[in-house]
């Protein structure tokens, strides 16, 4: 029965396909979003996209550590950065 409550989460099915659904829309490029696709599928490429998320935020940070390093910049370029980062 799709109403039934899980004991450990207390979410109905309902409410937990409801939630993936969800999820899912939040994936970028996701070829089916407008077919139901298996919860574990959609579980899958959301961990997937938040490592890529991960290494591309630790990518933009080694980059810009080494810009800030380098003569390349200004220290008012340096400080613009700062105070960007810092909000």
């Amino acid at each position: 029965m799709s109403s039934r409550r899980s004991r450990a989460s207390g979410f109905t099915e309902d409410e937990i396909n409801h939630l993936i659904t969800k999820l899912q829309a939040l994936l970028p490029h996701s070829g089916s979003r407008n077919r139901r696709v298996q919860a574990s599928k959609v579980l899958e490429e959301t961990c997937n996209y938040i490592r890529r998320l991960n290494r591309d935020a630790d990518d933009l940070s080694d980059r810009l550590t080494q810009l800030l390093a380098s003569n390349h910049i200004n220290a008012g370029d340096v400080e613009s950065i700062r105070s960007l980062l810092q909000q």
